[in-house]
């Protein structure tokens, strides 16, 4: 069973997910992909700490300037995976394995996915420490 806080902390890292995701695609008609990437993460990020801190972490001993702080490093190592992710699969293994069609996009849903566990337990202790 999953507590109640990794429940909402899913919730709400699912709909940042999402708004980083579906703001990537926009991006990436006006800036390149590592930027659009960026900037999807910036879009997600905002959504992340509102959500979060209304669902995920109501009870906080932070006050909201360090919760932002903590929250912005802890964002920044995840960007970091998810852009060295993105990058390895869309520049390196899926041109190796010969994937083409979608494969920036495939590409960024992985690396989204694969800070969640460093990025809640990160919040749970540093960004909304109890």
């Amino acid at each position: 069973m999953i507590s109640k806080r990794f429940f909402f902390f899913l919730l709400s890292g699912g709909i940042a997910a999402a708004a980083n995701f579906g703001s990537r695609i926009l991006f990436s008609l006006w800036f390149p992909y590592a930027a659009a990437i960026v900037l999807a993460y910036l879009v997600g990020m905002t959504t992340a700490f509102i959500l979060m801190r209304k669902l995920a972490f109501k009870e906080t001993s932070n006050t909201q300037r360090t919760q932002i702080a903590w929250f912005v490093v802890v964002n920044a190592v995840a960007l970091l995976q998810t852009l060295a992710i993105s990058l390895l699969l869309a520049k390196w293994v899926f041109p190796w394995l010969g994937v083409r069609y979608l494969d920036e996009t495939i590409a960024h849903a992985i690396g989204v996915a694969v800070p969640v566990v460093t990025s809640y337990l990160g919040h749970k202790y540093l960004s909304f420490k109890n």
